[in-house]
């Protein structure tokens, strides 16, 4: 196993990698930052558009150009144009909430999770969020409410589970899913961590053994586990304590990109772990993620 740094240009709140397989580029948000960025790792260029306002998810549209679930608006952009179309807006009783992580299952659906005000990372108003389904067909159902951060979504190679993170219940919860409706029965705890050990879970992605690899917020670390029995099979250990999320990409699906995060730390704190905020890239695991979905309306 290796570990390196990807992308070497620090954010403050990098967040929701996402590999899009059809161009070849790794995808992610700078939340803080307030940008969605398009990295390339062949270039090594990053095509970078700046958002008015804290942006949480992104995912690759079947149609061109990706959705941004930003503020509490999902919105089209189209990184060419520039030019962003917002589809709807959520939580509009809750000025004061924002999207978090997001990700699309199999039938192009795109699920995010919103969160309330947060002035300092993992310190945020209790129970006021909620997570969001954004339809194929431009509508958007509440799947459920009173989540305290709506964080990392994976689902099972045959779509039959929807695994989900909350992430101050310290566990990943698993739920029965209907593709055919897109509807979740049956929550129940499937792995659980100890903060003081383990930090915060954060995002996640899911390899093709099923294996859930959750990065870990506050410790530097991203958790393989298994989901099956709840136990914790590998740690990969990246120099930045802030651990934000994870995604397998490059050709062979076979590369762990994780973000990181710089919002919160003292100049101190930066000085001791000066590559907190970037992206690193771990290979030689041994293990595959499955592709990214697209968002299909």
């Amino acid at each position: 196993m290796a570990v390196a740094v990807a992308v070497d240009e620090p954010g403050l709140c990098p967040e929701g990698p996402h590999w899009d397989n059809r161009t070849g580029t790794l995808l992610y948000v700078d939340i803080d930052g307030q940008k969605v960025h398009r990295w390339n790792p062949v270039t090594r260029q990053k095509d970078t558009v700046a958002m008015d306002c804290m942006v949480g998810a992104v995912v690759p549209r079947e149609a061109g150009g990706v959705v941004v679930a930003a503020g509490t608006k999902f919105t089209f952009l189209d990184f060419e144009t520039r030019q962003l179309t917002d589809v709807a807006t959520v939580d509009q009783h809750k000025p004061t909430n924002r999207f978090n992580d997001g990700k699309c299952d199999a039938a192009g659906r795109f699920w995010a999770g919103t969160m309330g005000h947060e002035p300092v990372p993992t310190q945020v108003e209790r129970k006021v969020g909620s997570l969001y389904c954004l339809h194929t067909d431009r509508t958007v159902t509440k799947a459920f409410n009173e989540t305290d951060i709506s964080n990392g979504l994976a689902w099972t190679s045959d779509n039959s589970i929807m695994y989900y993170i909350d992430s101050l219940q310290y566990s990943v919860d698993a739920f029965d899913f209907d593709l055919a409706n897109g509807t979740l029965t049956n929550r129940r705890k499937v792995v659980s961590f100890e903060e003081s050990r383990d930090g915060v879970p954060d995002g996640m992605c899911i390899d093709t053994d099923g294996k859930l690899w959750v990065a870990m917020f506050g410790t530097g670390q991203v958790l393989q586990v298994d989901p099956e029995t709840g136990t914790h099979l590998r740690t990969v250990k990246v120099p930045a304590d802030q651990t934000t999320s994870c995604c397998f990409g490059g050709p062979n699906l076979d590369i762990l990109y994780v973000t990181t995060a710089s919002v919160g730390l003292s100049a101190e704190e930066v000085q001791q772990k000066p590559l907190s905020g970037c992206v690193f890239q771990v290979t030689g695991l041994g293990a595959r993620g499955t592709p990214g979905l697209c968002y299909n309306g």
